[in-house]
């Protein structure tokens, strides 16, 4: 069963819990590469989804002006 996407929020959220853990020295060494791997991926699906969204508005916005 393929693994649900997180929303932008929960992406978010997920982030500032990995960059705490790193800023506070929480994380293990061996756990480090996996974090930050991870981190990676949901700064590009924030980055998909916010260019999804400024698409559809710009698109919404050019049909107001029709």
């Amino acid at each position: 069963m393929p693994k649900k996407t997180e929303s932008y929020n929960e992406a978010v959220d997920k982030l500032r819990k990995i960059v705490a853990d790193i800023e506070n020295g929480d994380l293990d060494v061996d756990l480090l590469s996996e974090k930050v791997k991870e981190a990676t991926r949901l700064i590009k699906l924030c980055k998909e989804k916010l260019y999804k969204v400024d698409e559809e508005v710009k698109k919404v916005l050019e049909e107001l002006e029709e």
